[in-house]
């Protein structure tokens, strides 16, 4: 009896390891995913940035640069079940030079030390959260309704206050955005941890790596967004 009950214990831990093993090598996949996604957009960011020839081809453009990165995410949205977890890394690459090039605009706005610095203030606030969403044993599925209700409200506001142009309304705008992306942030970590546990294959995984991936880095940039709203130093 005592050996089959070592034979168990060992056959259960072992399956327990190799699961939180394969738990980080999913998550490794997804942040590295996420990483290159940003510092493809930065890179192209900088160069539409600093060379005025290719301002000249996208400014006339500017809009259709700016509504593509949109489409691309309900594209893949809506074709997330039939999607090859290739044709999703490709349309994921896409999505961020596109928005490398709506984002150039941030480097005619605000100078360069501003934008590092409140880049590395959304970095170090991001994985923060981002750890507390992978480690906390509470349960964050409540704050998705809350959180989505908030995001809808900072969306409405910001088409009101464009209109209304109000210093006010928009510092609140960037609070309360701030507020709800850094709470997606650790809500969606855990839900993407969550859905290692669901996904069956290889493809799958890799799949849900992209899809992970995309909504950390839109999580990111939002962030980073309403940071720089917030503490960016105009030109």
């Amino acid at each position: 009896m005592e050996n089959r009950y070592n034979q168990k214990t060992v056959i259960r831990e072992g399956s327990q390891s190799a699961f939180n093993e394969g738990l980080r090598q999913y998550m490794l996949q997804v942040y590295n995913y996420m990483g290159l996604g940003l510092a493809m957009t930065g890179l192209v960011a900088y160069i539409v940035a600093s060379t005025p020839a290719l301002q000249a081809v996208v400014m006339p453009f500017w809009i259709i640069f700016a509504l593509a990165p949109l489409g691309i995410v309900l594209y893949i949205s809506f074709r997330a079940n039939s999607l090859s977890a290739a044709s999703a890394q490709g349309w994921f690459w896409t999505y961020a030079i596109l928005n490398g090039v709506t984002f150039s605009a941030i480097f005619l706005v605000y100078e360069m030390p501003s934008v590092a610095r409140v880049f590395f203030i959304t970095a170090g606030t991001f994985f923060a959260m981002s750890l507390y969403g992978y480690t906390t044993r509470k349960d964050l599925t409540s704050w998705g309704s809350f959180l989505f209700m908030g995001l809808i409200g900072v969306i409405i506001a910001m088409v009101v206050n464009f209109f209304l142009q109000s210093t006010m309304l928009n510092l609140l705008i960037s609070l309360v955005g701030v507020g709800v992306f850094v709470g997606l942030t650790a809500y969606d970590t855990q839900k993407i941890k969550e859905g290692y546990s669901e996904s069956a294959g290889t493809e799958a995984l890799k799949k849900g790596a992209v899809f992970g991936a995309l909504t950390l880095y839109l999580d990111f940039i939002n962030l980073f967004l309403m940071m720089l709203r917030l503490l960016g130093d105009r030109r």
